[in-house]
């Protein structure tokens, strides 16, 4: 059946190429320097497949653009770019938010897993520590111990065990994305999600930490396991995976009979993993709606291609200091848990180094001590530290917690003030 359509007809949108006589005065002839100005019909014909509403390779205007915007608009907003790139100046807004987002990622990763974990070995030194006096309860004690052991023993004192955590985190990941394939469990919740989904999610966070315990316990003891008597020729690497599995196995060298087995260990690492992980979840998105609300009032998303990606590792930073500062007791126990019974020796943090000047002599306090305690589970593990140490031993290395926060957000604030300079320098020359 023959279409009963005039071949001057466009549907759609007016192509500004054609001078149709009998067209009104709005639709005469525009230059081709002027990217035509979109108009719409009283009716918008659907785009059925063949029919001559569109052109062949174009997509509705209507729905895919916003309006205003046309087919020959993004081509010539392309060739712009195209020229622009070939004449030597910025490159299109696109590649800067790319750029940009890698850039404060790569910031946030660094300053997250290398430039913070000397506070990282010094808060698990203080949790861990049984006899000490001080608790370290604010950073600035904490900052002045670590550097008495840094000027010691050397800086890397306190970069040891940074290895076996990224091993640990590739355990992690891999444990996770395995049983998510081979379960139901859902990896990430969706926008709209149900009860079921969310329990399944926690289960899946809770086996996850379950398979990485092993490896999570030889992490700490190569954390915070001191310089001083550390084996050169034996540490590597690996040594992170083959302690923890002959702690799964059972094999290796033998330990004391204060040693707790791993299924006394599984209910308070489950616990500390899944609800840290919620509360952090559930800051992250409180923190992301707060900020969307606060956008919209005032008037418009921000052109800058920083609001792209700074407010969500933001709000990563407020989730993870808020869910490791309301776990600290929870994870404190769980490391004295840990270490029990491995002959584990750590570094004095009640500054014995910076008292006789790195030097064991003299009669003065001694540089390491062992780590004896004899708690039979979690709950005697409490019970002890709140009767014979106090409650604030719970919080005991807090200081250290806040340092590595501060100095993770003060880089994140830096390197924002950065490619915000770097953004305006390109507006500038283009």
């Amino acid at each position: 059946m023959a279409s009963r359509r005039p071949d001057s007809f466009d549907g759609l949108a007016y192509r500004g190429g054609r001078d149709e006589p009998h067209y009104p005065a709005a639709y005469s002839l525009r230059s081709a320097q002027e990217p035509p100005q979109h108009l719409h019909w009283v009716t918008t014909p659907p785009d059925i497949p063949g029919s001559r509403n569109l052109h062949t390779g174009e997509r509705t205007p209507l729905f895919d653009e916003p309006p205003g915007a046309s087919a020959v608009e993004r081509d010539w907003n392309a060739a712009a770019a195209a020229a622009a790139a070939q004449a030597g100046g910025p490159p299109p807004p696109e590649q800067l938010n790319r750029l940009t987002g890698f850039g404060i990622g790569l910031v946030s990763l660094f300053a997250e897993n290398v430039l913070t974990h000397p506070c990282v070995v010094f808060r698990r030194q203080c949790q861990v520590n049984y006899q000490a006096r001080c608790d370290h309860l604010t950073p600035f004690s904490a900052l002045a111990v670590m550097y008495a052991i840094s000027k010691a023993q050397g800086p890397r004192a306190l970069w040891k065990g940074m290895g076996s955590t990224f091993i640990v985190h590739g355990v992690t990941l891999g444990a996770e994305g395995i049983i998510s394939e081979f379960t139901p469990l859902p990896r990430e919740i969706p926008h709209n999600w149900s009860g079921k989904q969310l329990a399944g999610h926690f289960l899946l966070k809770g086996l996850t930490a379950a398979v990485a315990l092993p490896f999570y316990c030889s992490s700490l003891i190569e954390t915070v396991q001191s310089e001083i008597v550390r084996d050169e020729s034996s540490s590597g690497l690996l040594d992170c995976v083959r302690e923890g599995l002959a702690r799964l196995l059972g094999v290796g060298a033998p330990h004391s009979r204060r040693l707790l087995p791993l299924s006394c260990l599984l209910l308070p690492a489950v616990c500390h993993a899944v609800l840290r992980y919620a509360v952090a979840a559930a800051v992250q998105r409180l923190a992301l709606w707060l900020h969307r609300r606060a956008r919209k009032r005032r008037q418009g998303p921000a052109e800058d291609p920083l609001e792209a990606h700074f407010p969500e590792l933001a709000a990563a930073w407020l989730g993870s200091l808020a869910a490791d500062a309301l776990t600290f007791p929870l994870e404190t126990a769980l490391h004295r848990l840990s270490l029990q019974g491995t002959r584990t020796i750590i570094d004095a943090t009640d500054g014995a180094a910076a008292k006789n000047g790195g030097g064991g002599g003299g009669g003065g306090p001694p540089l390491v001590l062992p780590v004896n305690t004899q708690y039979d589970g979690a709950a005697d593990c409490f019970h002890s530290i709140r009767r014979k140490e106090g409650g604030a031993a719970l919080y005991r290395g807090f200081g250290a917690l806040l340092a590595q926060f501060a100095l993770h957000g003060a880089l994140l604030a830096a390197a924002r003030t950065l490619f915000r300079l770097l953004l305006l320098e390109g507006k500038v020359q283009g």
